[in-house]
């Protein structure tokens, strides 16, 4: 069966979600640009008229992942409702015993961002949006007075530092800590990090509105 003539942008968009697959499950280091034409059935030329390099290609996948994920992530801060429900939601839907996918394409992009200059800035710059977002809803819970948090940028930053690192442990080394454990680490890690003490957190909001 003939293929379906798509746009400029669709092709680009058909060839990003291959690469971060492939990236998945290859990873950085092994993936080819044959391995992206083979999966999507096209020629490696094809490839190379949209992206000139693997290094293009693969960083250009990355930030493809990660628009995703900060959209998803917005989605979550900008509901109607408390600062403290919106940042728990947003919380565990990013630690690592969450419903955010991709972990193990993260830790392969950071490995990789060591050596890699193109990448390494895609990396940083998704760092930065995600801590700012995070800054900016907890300076707001402040704000309103939900919470003491003295410096919301500071806790952005070691709450996100935990969280990957959490990650690192549970990826990596399948079985070493259990899930409840981790959920239960995360939640103190947040009550802690806000200054809330041993208060309860408000329940957490479904993420599939």
């Amino acid at each position: 069966m003939a293929r379906v003539r798509l746009s400029v942008a669709e092709r680009r968009e058909e060839l990003l979600r291959a690469a971060v697959q492939q990236i998945e499950a290859r990873g950085v280091a092994a993936v080819r640009i044959a391995d992206v034409a083979s999966a999507l059935g096209v020629s490696n030329a094809l490839v190379l008229y949209h992206f000139a390099s693997k290094e293009q290609l693969v960083a250009a996948a990355f930030r493809h992942a990660a628009e995703a994920d900060l959209a998803h992530l917005r989605k979550l801060l900008g509901r109607r409702t408390s600062a403290l429900r919106r940042l728990r939601s947003a919380v565990r839907w990013y630690a690592p015993t969450g419903q955010a996918k991709g972990w193990r394409l993260w830790i392969e992009g950071w490995a990789a961002a060591l050596r890699e200059p193109a990448l390494r800035e895609v990396t940083q710059d998704l760092d930065r949006q995600w801590k700012a977002a995070l800054a900016e809803v907890i300076a707001e819970g402040v704000a309103a007075g939900e919470f003491p948090c003295p410096d919301p940028r500071a806790t952005a930053l070691r709450l996100t530092a935990f969280l990957d690192g959490l990650a690192v442990q549970l990826t990596s080394y399948p079985g070493a800590l259990p899930r409840a454990r981790a959920q239960q680490w995360t939640e103190e890690t947040l009550t802690r990090e806000l200054g809330l003490a041993a208060a309860p957190l408000p329940p957490p909001m479904s993420n599939s509105a």
